[in-house]
């Protein structure tokens, strides 16, 4: 992404990795870093805990999320997930909120089993229970709520940075899996809700999602053949300056925007295929475009592009 001085805010997967357990590698990351708009790094960061999310901080900290086994009393009240694919050690892993300053030093820590009870939040059936509930993105409000997705467990809490208190959950009932929760401007939440988990879902469908922090939905997007928009893993959705919507359709490699009535707008989809690299390929396999995820900007964000438009 790019920081609001301009440079590159880069989260990639770190060589070594912690090895939690047999699919850790498909989303662990731990190796953080800041570039100028030559190339020079000025900041770098590594910690081998790290997946999946980050977020830079506009004091210039980074705020992410890191794994941590969970504590034996709390992993007992575990429930939910299918438990003929548990570990033979019994671990079961959670997360931690971790944000460490310039120095590296980590200046503020939040434990998510220190505020939410496991058996309150059971894992769904089509997972393993070797990492609850797995917060897959971050971000942070306007007001300073700390926005976190519930991977596993499926749902969005917001959590008061100041006192660590989780201030509002929204469940399965309205997101079935979800990415990157942000807020809007008119202050709701948008999700992309991967749909695949969606109870008594014959044909699972992807939408972009808007909510309020009551959970009541104020906006969707959902394709007119639903089927034909599906990420069953990644995504994200954007809320631009013009109203409009973009989204990245991460399991397929495609990005468009779409208008609030709904109408597709503009689309890319990357024409490179590759392999997953290994350890990766073993879990998904063939040849595949993903994208992770996409941010758009407007031109004046990216002074050091040459003859670039707006939007």
């Amino acid at each position: 992404m790019i920081l609001t001085n301009g440079n590159l805010g880069y989260n990639g997967s770190h060589a070594t990795s912690a090895a939690l357990y047999p699919a850790w590698d498909l989303w662990h990351g731990g190796d953080f870093y800041e570039a100028t708009p030559e190339g020079e790094i000025v900041w770098r960061h590594e910690d081998i805990h790290h997946h999946h999310d980050a977020q830079w901080l506009p004091n210039g900290n980074l705020l992410y999320t890191v794994a941590a086994p969970l504590p034996a009393d709390k992993a007992a009240r575990v429930t939910g997930g299918d438990p003929r694919k548990d570990g033979a050690d019994g671990v079961i892993q959670s997360d931690i909120i971790r944000e460490v300053n310039r120095a590296g030093e980590v200046v503020w820590e939040w434990r998510i089993w220190d505020h939410l009870d496991p058996a309150d939040f059971p894992i769904h059936p089509n997972f393993d229970r070797r990492h609850w509930p797995m917060v897959n993105g971050l971000s942070i409000t306007s007001d300073g709520l700390m926005l976190l997705s519930l991977r596993t467990t499926s749902g969005v809490v917001a959590v008061n940075k100041t006192t660590g208190a989780v201030v509002w959950h929204v469940g399965p009932d309205v997101v079935a899996q979800q990415h990157t929760p942000v807020e809007t401007q008119g202050g709701n939440i948008l999700v992309f809700d991967n749909g695949n988990l969606r109870t008594g879902s014959t044909s699972p469908f992807s939408r972009a999602l808007e909510f309020s922090f009551s959970g009541q939905v104020v906006w969707s997007y959902v394709d007119p053949l639903p089927m034909a928009f599906f990420s069953p893993y990644m995504g994200g959705c954007q809320r631009l300056w013009n109203g409009n919507t973009f989204i990245c359709e991460s399991a397929f490699g495609r990005l468009f925007e779409v208008t609030p009535e709904g109408d597709v707008v503009w689309e890319y989809v990357i024409p490179e295929f590759a392999p997953y690299p290994q350890p990766l390929g073993q879990f998904i396999t063939g040849q595949h475009n993903s994208c992770f995820r996409a941010h758009r900007y407007r031109a004046e964000a990216l002074p050091w592009l040459r003859g670039g438009r707006d939007g």
